[in-house]
């Protein structure tokens, strides 16, 4: 499966759009917790711990993203974006959702 933000792939001719597809991954208020109660591991501004977490999310939103695709019959998904942001109570929850188109090339 190929993924692009951009509308075409280079190379390769579309031959079917299969509709929209998304993937969504929301990591808890918990996790925020933690990470905070590990702050520790902030190095040049930066906290390994918590660009972890948001590395899974997106894992797992490009995966349930892929499934679609796939059950579409597609084989690759252009058009790619995805975006991030606080849900919740208090903002306590940040969701990663990724949407695209999912295709058929050749």
């Amino acid at each position: 499966m190929q993924f692009t933000t951009t509308p075409t792939l280079e190379g390769q001719s579309i031959t079917q759009y299969c509709g929209v597809v998304t993937g969504e991954a929301i990591l808890g208020a918990n996790i925020f917790r933690d990470f905070f109660a590990g702050v520790r591991d902030i190095v040049g501004g930066r906290s390994g711990a918590y660009e972890k977490e948001l590395r899974k999310a997106r894992e797992i939103a490009f995966r349930e993203l892929q499934e679609q695709a796939e059950s579409l019959g597609a084989n690759a998904v252009v058009g790619i974006d995805i975006d991030y942001e606080t849900v919740g109570k208090d903002s306590s929850m940040l969701m990663v959702s990724i949407t695209g188109t999912a295709v058929k090339t050749r």
